[in-house]
């Protein structure tokens, strides 16, 4: 017992040995930098205070938030709204399951939704946010009741997937139709051009939520193709796959050019079918789009080969069960070639996401050093950290601001291994 735990003792003080030349260059250029920033990001070091910097607490993470000019809404009134209109929309799709399960065997519980559904609408033009927190904490207690009534979330974890899209679809009719100025994403929105925090925010969100999920659809097809049988399938990886290799400063230099107003390709292109110039590099409105076109780009040759190695690891008996069952191509893809490759699906939304959130040397090539052709439209979260270190030199501020978009990951990231810990399907 004691020579094996002697032996033991050996092997690990070797490994840590062999460990130990990556941890020194970790600790000096990843570990360290990571701790001085974090104890940096409360004290006051600017260019003014360079030589005596002075600690301020939380006065960084203040300054952030706040606004040029006060905005239109208070925060507190938007967010209370906003959990009314949350608790409405959970409401109704917990209604439209309730109706179904109504029309199998009955459901007493319809009745009462749709009368919380029709009070809310009734009353909704003279509530006050204490009002609307009241009736949201009653919507709420009807969710909790709802979601232990005896077979009703049978139906809702079911579809999952498409219950969220619903939802979604749903929150989004709730806050154009009915929310005008009352709810978080208007005070968002009002907020968002009175404090350049706000909107590096707003723009980072809208650059993953544009660029994330159309990049993984598209590598998720080309990643089929290449598993087929097509011919010069080496040429196409190795093509899809060069982008992601080359440096990111070359690519983004590359599609500067083609997306020229005047000389571009792809304005050429567009003229093929009629399409009047897009002024791709000088319009606001398509500068988190453009940046969007370059990363998915780039970032397509990588996720086709990781779709393209989780493809080639499903058993074919699954397939040629499925053929002898008689299904079709959409059968064997939705049923068998999807689950299956949901851990691959779950590892490359986590990478994408966070990838996403560090976007910078794209903006910066394409706009020659400035966040968009004008109002900031091009303004990212790591932008917005680089300007106030690197040109305004606040170093304490941009500490605290880099510690916020680490935050902001971390909170998706965990949210992402909750839900995919349910919803991913591991094949040992």
């Amino acid at each position: 017992m004691v020579a094996s735990k002697k032996r033991q003792l050996k092997e690990t003080l070797l490994a840590y040995l062999f460990l130990l030349p990556s941890l020194i260059v970790l600790g000096i250029f990843v570990f360290w930098p990571v701790g001085f920033s974090f104890v940096l990001s409360f004290f006051k070091w600017d260019f003014r205070n360079m030589k005596t910097p002075y600690f301020n607490g939380l006065a960084n993470y203040k300054q952030i938030f706040e606004f040029n000019y006060p905005p239109k809404y208070s925060f507190f009134e938007g967010f209370v709204y906003s959990l009314g209109y949350v608790a409405l929309t959970l409401l109704i799709v917990i209604t439209i399951y309730s109706f179904i399960t109504f029309l199998r065997k009955g459901n007493k519980l319809l009745f009462l939704n749709l009368f919380a559904i029709v009070f809310y609408f009734s009353i909704f033009s003279f509530l006050n946010s204490i009002t609307s927190l009241i009736i949201a904490v009653i919507l709420w207690a009807l969710l909790i009741f709802n979601f232990y009534e005896k077979g009703q979330m049978k139906y809702f974890k079911s579809h999952i997937w498409i219950n969220m899209a619903l939802i979604l679809v749903i929150y989004v009719l709730i806050e154009t139709g009915m929310a005008g100025d009352k709810s978080f994403f208007a005070f968002f929105i009002d907020a968002k051009d009175k404090n350049l925090f706000f909107k590096a925010l707003s723009n980072t969100f809208y650059y993953v939520f544009l660029s994330v999920p159309i990049t993984l659809i598209l590598s998720l097809g080309v990643a089929v193709l290449l598993n087929s049988n097509i011919r010069f399938k080496i040429f196409f990886r190795t093509a899809y796959f060069i982008p992601f290799v080359t440096s990111v400063v070359a690519v983004s230099l590359v599609w500067k050019w083609i997306f020229n107003d005047e000389f571009g390709l792809l304005n050429y292109i567009l003229s093929w079918f009629n399409v009047a110039p897009i002024r791709w590099l000088k319009d606001e409105k398509w500068t988190i789009p453009t940046i969007a076109i370059v990363s998915i780009w780039k970032q397509l040759g990588y996720n086709s080969i990781i779709f393209l190695a989780g493809l080639q690891n499903i058993d074919k008996f699954y397939y040629e069960a499925a053929e002898v069952d008689g299904a079709n191509s959409w059968h064997k893809f939705s049923k068998i070639t999807w689950p299956l490759l949901s851990p691959t699906t779950f590892f490359l939304l986590i990478v994408s996401i966070i990838g996403a959130f560090k976007v910078f040397a794209q903006i910066y090539v394409l706009y020659d050093g400035l966040p968009g052709p004008y109002n900031n439209s091009g303004l990212t979260m790591v932008y917005y950290v680089f300007d106030l270190f690197y040109r305004q030199q606040r170093m304490g501020i941009a500490s605290a601001a880099a510690y916020l978009l680490f935050a902001i990951i971390l909170i998706f990231t965990a949210i992402q291994f909750k839900v995919g810990s349910k919803v991913v399907e591991y094949v040992s």
